[in-house]
């Protein structure tokens, strides 16, 4: 009986020390905390060079002095100054394996969401140093949110989370309201938001104010931070500039003399050919202009996303039909410094971003302001006003014949005056930087500001 005594406690000894050894590591406040001290991992599940606010976040706090950790999937290129920043370290999440993509979704995404909370738990975890903070963008909510939760128990980190939409109105939009997997979303990212975070961020105030309320009832700290423009987005120097750019760029280079005398007129949009932005109103507003209107237009699109294939097809039918007589649309996918210098090169911006919350708001409206583009964007969700106003930096549309109707008043020779107006407004909106807003609103709270 004592061996056996001795055994069962021997054995529950050693899984005590087994387990307080495959804890993570803590973090220890320093007394009094300096920004020298502060370390924040910044977590987008997602790819982080496709998440600009979260870059801006990272380069905001090292800049301060502050320690960064960014983690999601290295795909794309990151801000150039961020990877030469010794203050911040990329830690790139392993992306799901390719077989998943063959499965059946009822199958493949819980197998995903299996695979994203082992590398989310190995990262934050055990990969990456204890940190002050974890700042967690939403969406994406499952299984970030109740990862990040059990992580910053382990480690004594205080969680905050910055809302740029809703994960499951996103889902709803392609599952409809009443699905299961929509109503059991919605449950899991309002319990989640109550009980984790040491306090939030959100993009607008409508947001601050939802987030308040039911089913929400959000009790911890809410700060609305608008998004700003980096300072890569600002407006050309000189019309010089603007020609040297589009003789460069290969979407532009045999037309940019007759852009920069104003006899054929350059638009971009950016999309991420997704349902929330139907880009057939873009299409079918070019047609319904094509029709009525004579002045010509070339429509760069820039963006990633699943149903490009799609919409580059029906591109291609309109084109052969004759629909689009003196209208061209290409497709690029640029650097930032190009994309910036080429939002800074047109003559509108079309934004087609649709809010599945209605309280949220496109980051791309933000960069053209900020290279001083004004915009024609998809007015219909309550958070628009904040960003847009009508007739002083830009026009909103809700159908394609109104988006049209503006292009058309916009682009004839009586429409300069307005056009010049709205870019007025555009500078005066996009000089009101990130910066300035980050360190008012965030700064102090994470630490990196005394």
């Amino acid at each position: 009986m004592a061996i056996l005594v001795i055994f069962l406690t021997s054995l529950l000894a050693a899984i005590v020390v087994f387990a307080v050894m495959v804890l993570p590591s803590r973090y220890v406040k320093h007394s009094p905390a300096t920004k020298e001290s502060t370390r924040v991992h910044v977590l987008v599940l997602g790819d982080i060079g496709r998440s600009p606010r979260m870059n801006y976040h990272a380069r905001s706090i090292a800049n301060h002095g502050g320690y960064v950790d960014l983690i999601g999937y290295d795909e794309s290129p990151i801000l150039h100054d961020l990877l030469s920043d010794e203050r911040v370290k990329v830690y790139g999440l392993a992306t799901p394996p390719a077989v998943l993509k063959s499965l059946p979704f009822l199958i493949a995404g819980p197998l995903k969401v299996l695979w994203q909370i082992w590398t989310l738990i190995r990262v934050l975890g055990y990969d990456t140093p204890p940190a002050r903070w974890l700042l967690v963008q939403n969406p994406p909510s499952i299984p970030t949110l109740a990862i990040a939760l059990i992580v910053c128990c382990l480690r004594n980190t205080h969680l905050m989370i910055d809302w740029h939409n809703y994960g499951w109105t996103i889902l709803a939009g392609t599952r409809g309201a009443d699905h299961l997997f929509v109503r059991i979303s919605k449950a899991y990212e309002c319990a989640l938001g109550r009980a984790a975070p040491t306090a939030n961020i959100t993009v607008t105030h409508a947001m601050e104010r939802q987030l308040k309320e039911a089913p929400y009832h959000i009790k911890s700290p809410i700060l609305t931070l608008h998004d700003r423009p980096a300072d890569i987005f600002k407006p050309l120097q000189s019309e010089e500039d603007r020609r040297a750019f589009l003789e460069k760029l290969p979407e532009t280079k045999n037309v940019a003399h007759d852009i920069v005398a104003g006899r054929v007129k350059l638009i971009v949009s950016s999309t991420s050919w997704t349902p929330d932005e139907d880009f057939s109103l873009l299409l079918d507003g070019l047609v319904t202009y094509a029709k009525v209107y004579a002045t010509p237009i070339v429509a760069i699109i820039t963006g990633k996303g699943p149903q490009k294939a799609h919409y580059l097809e029906r591109i291609a039918q309109l084109t052969r039909d004759g629909q689009l007589p003196n209208i061209r649309i290409d497709t690029a996918w640029l650097s930032m410094e190009d994309y910036a210098a080429l939002l800074a090169c047109a003559d509108l911006g079309v934004c087609l971003h649709m809010s599945s919350s209605g309280v949220d708001l496109p980051m791309k409206v933000v960069d053209m302001f900020g290279s001083g583009l004004p915009v024609a964007a998809y007015a219909n969700y309550e958070s628009f006003g904040e960003l847009v106003k009508e007739g002083v930096n830009g026009c909103g549309f809700e159908t394609a014949d109104e988006l049209a109707a503006t292009l058309g008043r916009l682009f004839t020779e009586g429409g300069a005056h307005e056009l010049k107006h709205l870019r007025e407004g555009a500078c005066k909106e996009g000089s009101l930087r990130w910066d300035e807003e980050w360190d008012r609103v965030i700064g102090r709270m994470l630490g990196v500001i005394e």
